[in-house]
């Protein structure tokens, strides 16, 4: 399994999964120029994707979706109340497939498990994907509000992890964001902190877990060495030997393959044994 965030923030998100010449792209927050731009610069023709699975009608998810499935024909997996709420964005030419967030949608080798989160959305998941011929695993949890017991049992055994830091509590209260926005994006349904992405990620430890990407960071209201100092200080206390990287919002991570991160990982695993 190949990952690749082609983009994370409040102005857009996209991460692409590839697996034995399958790619699905999870979120489509660009403009479709961007996206197709984003997909070329990691080596990535837009007309190869197998599927666009989008998590909830925010623009910042949503934006490119309808513009990508139309110009190359991809396959758009929503539910059907998603659908309802970004229907704008859509012209009734798409190839549009709804799933439920109670299923598993099976793309290729790919396993996609959409679970329910509690943002402020008309109908909001986040999602695992899993290579069912390796065994690896993948969690994309952007736009939490807040980790629910379901959201931990979702993520439990992942090998790598794209999880939401959203802001830092001291910037957004002494940020430039009206009052009644803050509240929101530091309640229960809008976005994790720092601090409680950190405590997220204490919970989600196992000896498995490869790699840490923090995703979804404010522009206004986080810095991306806080951060990582924040979620890697609290890795840090369980002995975490993997990575920790913070997603941009303008260009693309380099891609993380799992594989070779269990490659890298087995001499430190052998010696502890």
């Amino acid at each position: 399994m190949r990952i690749t965030v082609l983009g994370s923030g409040s102005a857009g998100n996209a991460t692409l999964v590839e697996a034995d010449g399958v790619s699905v792209l999870v979120d489509a927050g660009f403009s479709g120029k961007d996206l197709e731009r984003r997909l070329r610069d990691v080596g990535v023709e837009p007309a190869s994707l197998s599927a666009i699975v989008i998590t909830h009608e925010h623009g910042d998810h949503t934006r490119g979706m309808g513009v990508l499935a139309r110009r190359f024909g991809v396959p758009l997996y929503l539910t059907a109340i998603t659908r309802a709420a970004c229907a704008r964005l859509l012209t009734g030419s798409e190839d549009v497939r709804a799933y439920a967030s109670t299923e598993p949608l099976r793309i290729g080798p790919l396993e996609v498990q959409p679970f329910l989160t509690v943002h402020d959305a008309a109908d909001p998941v986040a999602v695992t994907v899993r290579d069912v011929v390796t065994g690896d695993k993948l969690g994309i949890a952007t736009d939490l509000g807040r980790p629910t017991a379901a959201v931990r049992q979702a993520l439990a055994g992942c090998q790598v992890l794209v999880l939401e830091a959203n802001h830092d509590e001291a910037m957004l209260w002494n940020g430039p964001y009206p009052w009644s926005v803050k509240q929101r994006i530091a309640s229960s349904h809008g976005h994790l902190s720092n601090r409680a992405s950190g405590e997220l990620a204490r919970e989600l430890h196992h000896p498995g877990l490869l790699h840490v990407i923090l995703a979804h960071l404010s522009e206004h209201c986080n810095d991306a060495a806080l951060a990582a100092d924040v979620v890697g200080v609290a890795l840090d206390r369980l002995g975490y030997a993997g990575g920790l990287v913070v997603a941009p919002q303008e260009r693309p991570l380099e891609p993380v393959d799992v594989a070779a991160l269990r490659r890298r990982a087995a001499p430190a695993q052998l010696t502890l044994l």
